[in-house]
């Protein structure tokens, strides 16, 4: 089986000391990436780690696909608990970033500890060094990488920088790389920052030698020669789609279709769009660069995730106001769609719909935590009941664009997915809306007899997450090109995926989740019938995982 390789690289950034562990047994066991640091988490934070606090670890991880020259390869993990959630979750980003992690020589990196003073912390193949950095407080990521070319020639490819939103512990704070990608979702950001770690930097030249199937040719020339929408639309060109579905939220989740779509839809994008933008070593280039030059603003997106939360559920129409909301989060080191949703959430308690000068300000006082931005950086789960408005999360975290209550099985996925009310840990609305082969479509409508399916999809992107392989691949994978690439049987590739969610769900039930917190802000047909589907489907009880399914063995 194709794996990753090369040691466990633990940084203490409490005293400044590095060392290493060999961990090959759980690379075989685990392929990389999300699996192999949802393993390494389970076993050294403790359950009841402080999110915010010096016991919780930060794990950076390749999978061994970034050996490949493959398009869908530019991305990596990141995992620690997260301070949103309050659980144990993941986070995948694109760009350039994954393979100077892997040409620094490490299987992971794992951060751990509480800095005295303010530090960037610089990973090379020939060892780590600490540099104090009093200056950067406080500095965007554009100014944080700024410096750091110029005091250390080193390119925002090869960087995982904090913005202001993380050093004040801003719970939905992002991680950046590449300077406009993200580690977005769960607040990742928030944990680093409480670190008092401003930035990592990875470069070497130790790549391990792995030799990646010629299958990735086939898929990298498929990629290269598709005329495909998403190619001059991103992930926005389902908008229009969603929208005539019923099924664009819109307004703080009150309303399901948005009147003013087309000042913010896929062509919309599209039509401010300047050049063509894309991840290491991918063809597919489906990034979205645009610019507004009578605004003067220039941003990566909006993707239909930020043009929903910034767009129709905070009640704006015009596209450029997005970008500039888009941008602030970028340069503030915010994640796009819990700050859209939570600002959605203030100007629905203070009727300021479409406001989008109000928007801007709340973006800025959020990162800072000013006056009531210090209320809203904690998210909605926090501070609904003092805004009078609906709570629309799950498991602390606010929903993405792909509305389950039309979507009837992308609800379900929202419900038990570890990682909260999150679009990408199934990605089951791919098969709904549907943007699969017909054969492999699902009807919208309901939720029994979904739960196998639901397994199958979460199982599924878990080893695309341990691979890294892109998740925008659905089109150009199959079950006998994993097993091509990877070396192995695909229901033995699946089994990973498999132990990797068990591993999760196990880690958050010892924090006190269970099946309480498999739930929904609405009804959906035969829900809790659905639902015991599911955990049969786990062989899970009543959402916890048993002792004895907890997946060690063979590890050692």
């Amino acid at each position: 089986m194709l794996h990753c390789h090369g040691p466990l690289l633990t940084v203490d950034v409490g005293d400044e000391t590095v060392s290493e562990s060999d961990i090959e047994s759980l690379h075989r066991r685990y392929l990389g990436g999300r699996g192999l640091a949802t393993r390494l988490a389970h076993e050294r934070v403790p359950f009841d780690a402080d999110p915010l606090g010096p016991e919780n670890r930060v794990y950076f991880t390749t999978g061994p696909m970034q050996a490949s020259k493959m398009s869908f390869t530019g991305r990596m993990n990141c995992t620690a608990v997260s301070p949103l959630t309050d659980g144990l979750l993941s986070s995948n980003a694109g760009g350039f970033v994954s393979r100077n992690v892997t040409a620094a020589g490490y299987g992971a990196v794992e951060i751990t500890g509480e800095s005295d003073e303010l530090v960037v912390v610089h990973v090379r193949d020939d060892g780590v060094t600490f540099q104090s950095v009093p200056d950067l407080e406080d500095a965007t990521v554009p100014e944080t990488l700024s410096a750091l070319e110029t005091e250390h020639d080193v390119t925002a490819d090869q960087t995982a920088v904090v913005g202001p939103a993380g050093e004040r512990e801003v719970r939905f704070a992002s991680i950046m790389t590449s300077e406009e990608r993200a580690f977005g979702r769960g607040g990742l950001g928030a944990v680093l920052g409480s670190k008092n770690v401003k930035a990592i930097t990875f470069d070497g030249d130790a790549e391990p030698d792995v030799e990646v199937p010629a299958t990735q040719n086939e898929i990298h020339r498929e990629a290269a020669t598709d005329d495909h929408i998403m190619k001059e639309q991103g992930t926005v060109a389902v908008m229009d789609l969603a929208n005539e579905m019923e099924g664009l939220p819109a307004y703080y989740f009150s309303e399901r279709q948005f009147e003013g779509v087309e000042g913010i839809n896929g062509a919309a994008v599209a039509d401010k769009k300047y050049e063509k933008g894309t991840c290491s070593a991918c063809a597919f280039a489906c990034k979205l660069p645009t610019k507004d030059e009578e605004a003067g603003v220039e941003t990566e997106g909006p993707e239909f995730e930020v043009a929903m939360a910034f767009g129709s559920n905070s009640g704006v129409d015009d596209i450029v106001e997005v970008m500039k909301s888009n941008k602030l989060c970028d340069e503030y080191g915010l994640d796009a769609i819990s700050t859209g949703n939570t600002v959605a959430a203030y100007l629905a308690a203070n009727d300021e719909f479409g406001n989008a000068e109000l928007i801007h300000d709340l973006v800025e006082r959020i990162a800072y935590r000013e006056g009531v931005g210090d209320d809203l950086a904690e998210g909605i789960d926090r501070v609904h009941d003092d805004l009078g408005v609906d709570n629309w999360t799950v498991k602390g975290m606010d929903f993405a664009a792909h509305e389950g209550r039309v979507l009837h099985g992308q609800g379900l996925s929202y419900a038990v997915a570890n990682r909260g009310a999150d679009h990408m840990y199934a990605t089951f609305y791919s098969v709904e809306y549907p943007l699969v082969a017909e054969e492999d479509a699902l009807e919208p409508g309901g939720t029994l007899g979904k739960a196998e399916r639901l397994v199958h999809r979460e199982n599924l992107m878990a080893l695309n997450d341990s691979g890294v392989v892109c998740k925008f691949s659905r089109d150009y994978m199959s079950n006998e090109r994993y097993e091509q690439l990877f070396d192995a049987d695909f229901e033995d590739l699946l089994e990973i995926g498999a132990r990797t969610v068990t591993l999760e769900r196990h880690f958050n039930n010892q924090r006190g989740f269970d099946a309480a917190d498999d739930d929904l802000p609405y009804e959906l047909p035969d829900f809790e019938q659905a639902l015991e589907e599911y955990y049969d489907a786990r062989g899970w009880e009543d959402g916890v995982v048993p002792d004895d399914a907890v997946p060690y063995a063979g590890d050692a």
